[in-house]
């Protein structure tokens, strides 16, 4: 079997594991629906300024973030955190003993947290069109939000296996991975949209991060402000590093 047949094989066995655990496979899909719902119901009776010359209301805004969380959600948070397990149980390294390449294994994991992602986004897209008359993306904008969409997944993927190799065991694996992306959802205007008023070091920080330049091209997206391509630019730059600290010191065996 060619790369391709393996690595599509990989995917099934992937997508099998995956609803096999159905508690898992339904907060993910349901966490970035339950907190639209909540943020909208708390904070979405008003609007909120996205550009200096647009304004959109609050529930529209939440569509939008909550697209991003979903994806950060499977792409990162996710992939770290089972992973992990799978580390600890001795299933990486019984698959790293097989002719397997690792390449294949990591990518189709990589592909089905993608599908996962796209699906996330569908979804959310969908309850926010049908519940906030939120707007859906089309034509070039459509093409250029796929682009973030696919970037930005990407991205995450490799950060979630790069953070790994600061994970000393599974039991650590949800703390370590929520403390590193709570905070930022939080300064990136994920969860809490950022007004002028936003103390400077917090846009400071955001924008180092690859959260705040995912989360606004996929604004873009949503809410028909100005795209940015160093947005996509510095998310890959972030998947890049990710990727390259992953091949250095992602680990098949367990921790001693």
């Amino acid at each position: 079997m060619n790369a391709a047949g393996l690595t599509l094989s990989q995917v099934q066995y992937a997508n099998k594991a995956f609803w096999r655990n159905p508690a898992s496979a339904f907060f993910i899909f349901a966490f970035p629906l339950m907190f639209l719902v909540i943020f909208t119901a708390l904070l979405g009776h008003g609007t909120v300024r996205v550009s200096p010359t647009k304004v959109v209301d609050t529930s529209t805004y939440y569509v939008a973030a909550m697209a991003s969380f979903g994806v950060i959600s499977a792409c990162y948070t996710n992939i770290a955190i089972s992973v992990s397990f799978q580390r600890d149980t001795g299933v990486l390294k019984r698959i790293n003993g097989t002719p397997l390449p690792s390449w294949v294994f990591l990518g189709a994991r990589m592909l089905h947290a993608l599908v996962v992602a796209v699906l996330l986004v569908a979804i959310t897209a969908a309850f926010g069109r049908i519940s906030y008359s939120a707007s859906i993306p089309t034509g070039l904008t459509l093409l250029r939000f796929l682009v973030m969409l696919l970037v930005g997944a990407a991205s995450f993927c490799a950060l979630g296996f790069a953070i790994t190799a600061a994970i000393p065991n599974a039991d650590a694996s949800p703390a370590i991975v929520n403390a590193s992306i709570l905070p930022l959802l939080f300064l990136s205007g994920v969860f809490i949209p950022l007004s002028s008023n936003a103390p400077a070091w917090i846009l400071w920080i955001a924008r180092i991060f690859p959260v705040w330049h995912f989360a606004r091209g996929m604004q873009a997206g949503f809410l028909g402000t100005t795209f940015h391509w160093t947005d996509v630019l510095i998310t890959a730059a972030w998947g890049l590093g990710g990727l390259l600290l992953s091949v250095r010191f992602f680990s098949w065996e367990p921790r001693t």
